[in-house]
């Protein structure tokens, strides 16, 4: 079935529709116009009213608007592939599976992306808080994310060439991959486990603390202070000056200077932490506690 330049309006407007090719179709006020759908091609279209593709199946998008009031708008669905398409409304995927996304833009992707699986996502921006929440087996290549909170509670995620602009990012968080990547906020990846950064830039405020299983190499952390609190089974090497470090538990850490190493002894081990560094500016322990930099209080 071939439907070409339709303009349509009303709930449910197209339910059920199988094996179908839309071009130059505009979907006005109405919910769920396309609910369960099977094995549509959607072309130079517009979407503007909410919920447009829920529990549909085996979808292709092109050159598609998604308007802000196209909210709530790709639930539930199984296999859909989007590109050079413009994504202006919030929440617009939960519970999907089999996620192609190539070229597009994300206007406005609050609480978008939640407790979906296999995701693929290149050439493309982000922008907007709590993106990706509980999803998991995503690759993103090329990708620039503006927006706190990225990926929290995500699993088997693998980032290449991209850029966060992220306060919060990757919290509670397993098996995370990222290379040749800039990531920028505070709070890095708490409270995760498995996370390898190769070849990364990283500035973070009190990052990459409570980590089981974290591996740095050829990258710079820059003006990051009292990192890799109680961190385990840790393995840095970097590039560049340390601020300061603080209570690992254990593994090694490789710098050309830190400006202040905190090991104390009540609540570490520290003879768990190789440190190899020509150059540490000074040293704190728990005799020194009454000298230890007040720890900014961390904002929810």
């Amino acid at each position: 079935m071939q439907i070409t330049n339709k303009y349509f309006t009303g709930e449910r407007i197209l339910y059920g529709l199988k094996d179908a090719k839309l071009e130059g179709v505009t979907f006005g006020k109405g919910e769920s116009p396309l609910k369960e759908a099977r094995n549509l091609e959607i072309k130079d279209s517009f979407f503007t009213w909410k919920y447009p593709l829920w529990y549909d199946q085996h979808i292709k998008v092109d050159n598609t608007t998604f308007e802000t009031m196209a909210r709530s708008g790709i639930w539930y669905t199984d296999d859909i592939k989007i590109s050079s398409s413009a994504l202006q409304a919030p929440k617009l995927f939960r519970r999907c599976s089999q996620i192609d996304l190539e070229h597009v833009h994300f206007a406005n992707a609050e609480e978008t992306m939640w407790s979906c699986k296999q995701i693929r996502i290149t050439d493309s921006t982000i922008n907007g808080d709590y993106f990706g929440k509980d999803s998991q087996d995503i690759f993103l290549d090329h990708v620039s994310v503006i927006g706190n909170y990225v990926f929290d509670g995500a699993k088997n995620i693998e980032v290449h060439n991209s850029t966060f602009i992220s306060k919060d990012a990757f919290w509670n968080c397993e098996n995370v991959k990222i290379y040749d990547s800039v990531i920028d906020g505070e709070y890095l990846a708490w409270n995760t486990k498995n996370i390898t950064l190769i070849n990364c830039q990283i500035t973070s405020s009190q990052g990459l603390n409570y980590i089981d299983n974290l591996t740095i190499k050829h990258s710079k952390i820059l003006n990051s202070e009292l990192l890799f609190e109680y961190c385990s089974r840790i393995d840095i090497e970097v590039d560049n000056a340390l601020v300061s470090v603080k209570n690992p538990i254990s593994g090694r850490i490789v710098a050309p200077e830190i400006g202040t190493l905190i090991l104390d002894q009540t609540k570490v081990d520290p003879d768990k932490t190789q440190v190899i560094c020509n150059n540490i500016l000074k040293r704190m322990d728990s005799s020194d506690l009454n000298q230890t930099p007040k720890v900014k209080e961390y904002e929810i």
